[in-house]
């Protein structure tokens, strides 16, 4: 296993309970036929905040299906510098590659927000997608959100200002826990941002001054979430229509 590579020491077969509190949305939209195919395939996993999932080139061994906190994608570079560039919650999937042939991750995965995931060995869902056409169909459909995704947040960081992207990355975060409360450090906005720490702290405090967030060490509330959406850049409104359609017609 590759060095920061997280491990499970709690690892559970898929429990009636469990099957019971799923919410993920791609494995909540599955047919039952297929359903009944794939929920005895999944382990049921808690993801610890900071866990490495897999780095650059680490064998995609596993995929999982994200049923609550948040994952975020980051690009990393030589000189040991990353940059998000796509997060995954309850809507998504972790192993995108594995879809069109390929066996090693190009990016890092790392929970940023703890939560749970479902968990498939990947070679036992390359067996199951011919037998699940409808899973298939999703998936491939998520990738493509997911590649306009990271399109939209690469131009985001380039055009827009610095609190524009912290409120359209705050909002991404909420819709994902579906909570207000965000433990997030400045730090880590930073680091997810692309910026430096300085320029994060400038950023919540023009949030904060304006009544939109209540920041403290190592927590961030959302006070007003209808300023904090008129604050955010175009983006947010984007990748949000580009979901919600992919969504709406799944059904």
């Amino acid at each position: 296993m590759a060095k920061g590579t997280a491990t499970f020491p709690t690892r559970k077969p898929l429990s009636n309970g469990v099957k019971n509190n799923i919410y993920n949305e791609i494995l909540l939209a599955l047919p039952q036929a297929e359903a009944q195919i794939v929920f005895p395939k999944m382990e049921f996993v808690r993801l610890k905040v900071h866990h490495v999932l897999h780095e650059p080139g680490d064998a995609l061994k596993s995929v999982y299906f994200c049923n609550s906190g948040m994952i975020s994608i980051l690009s990393v570079f030589a000189d040991g510098k990353s940059v998000e560039v796509g997060v995954v919650g309850k809507e998504g999937f972790l192993g995108l590659p594995l879809l069109v042939g390929f066996r090693t991750a190009p990016t890092r995965a790392i929970v940023q927000l703890e939560g749970t995931a479902f968990r498939v060995d990947s070679d036992t869902l390359i067996t199951l997608l011919p037998r699940c056409p409808e899973l298939a169909r999703s998936l491939q459909q998520y990738s493509q959100i997911f590649s306009l995704q990271l399109s939209q947040v690469a131009a985001c960081n380039r055009l827009h200002e610095v609190h524009e992207r912290l409120a359209r990355w705050l909002l991404m975060c909420a819709d994902r826990i579906s909570s207000n409360d965000l433990p997030l450090t400045q730090e880590f906005l930073g680091q997810m941002l692309g910026t430096r720490r300085s320029s994060v702290t400038v950023a919540a405090g023009i949030l904060q001054k304006a009544g939109i967030i209540a920041n403290s060490r190592g927590d961030v509330k959302i006070v007003d979430r209808q300023k904090l959406q008129d604050t955010t850049c175009e983006c947010y409104g984007i990748m949000q229509r580009q979901i919600t359609d992919w969504q709406n017609g799944s059904k």
